[in-house]
């Protein structure tokens, strides 16, 4: 009897100890749902206007995205007929050529014609970037790259008492002064006052007027007062007063 109950007993324990086994494996080859996959991050998918995907972005350099030899220019302000490369990294596609059109506009995916005048590369790209996210994108990278210049990247205009009053060009990689284009002028008239020569800029509220003596700069050499050009100025040399 007594041994037979010893063996009884054996028999249950090694059944006990093969199920624990089993279950063991079982739930090694099966883990339950959440366990490792509960704080996988789902794929990424790529930026479009009908599936923003959030995504820590920014105006960027081009150099990451191999785009060549563009350059994210922080100076030189865009003029009509520069041509640039545009992109927005997020939709994953190449970067598509632009040019800034006579009214200093860009025609720009989504947006439309956007106004960059008075603005570099990276000043629009900010600009087109917040315009991007108010309505189509949580986050979104915007890449301006200047490509090549325009041939000639404005023209002042010069009235007065100089040898050739008109239109004067600036001249591409130059930093171009009053000075210059009254010398581009022909000099100064035998009537001009040299000493109120006026400069009138468009500005965001109108027109300012810039007054320069330019008898310090051509006579003294007073080259610090003499006052570089944006496009589209307006040089007005009064007369000078004639006393009898």
């Amino acid at each position: 009897m007594k041994r037979t109950l010893l063996f009884l007993v054996l028999f249950c324990a090694a059944l006990a100890a093969v199920g624990q086994t089993a279950t063991g494996n079982r739930d090694r080859r099966n883990p339950p749902p959440g366990d490792g996959q509960a704080n996988a991050k789902p794929a990424a998918t790529a930026n479009s206007p009908t599936s923003p995907v959030e995504k820590s972005s920014s105006v960027i350099s081009l150099d990451s995205f191999a785009l060549g030899d563009y350059v994210m220019d922080d100076k030189h302000k865009l003029l009509p007929g520069d041509r640039l490369a545009f992109k927005i990294a997020e939709d994953r596609t190449n970067a598509i050529p632009l040019v800034v059109a006579d009214s200093t506009e860009l025609e720009i995916p989504y947006l439309g014609r956007v106004s960059v005048a008075g603005k570099t590369c990276k000043q629009a790209a900010e600009d087109i970037k917040t315009a991007l996210e108010k309505d189509y994108y949580y986050k979104v990278t915007v890449v301006i790259g200047l490509d090549i210049l325009a041939r000639v990247p404005g023209k002042v205009y010069v009235s007065g008492p100089v040898r050739n009053p008109g239109f004067v060009e600036i001249p591409i990689n130059e930093t171009f002064t009053l000075s210059k284009a009254i010398l581009r002028a022909g000099g100064f008239g035998d009537f001009a006052n040299r000493k109120k020569v006026q400069i009138i800029r468009k500005a965001e509220t109108g027109t300012k007027t810039i007054l320069v003596n330019m008898e310090n700069v051509f006579v003294k050499g007073h080259t610090e007062e003499d006052v570089t050009l944006e496009p589209e100025d307006f040089i007005i040399v009064p007369q000078r007063s004639i006393n009898w």
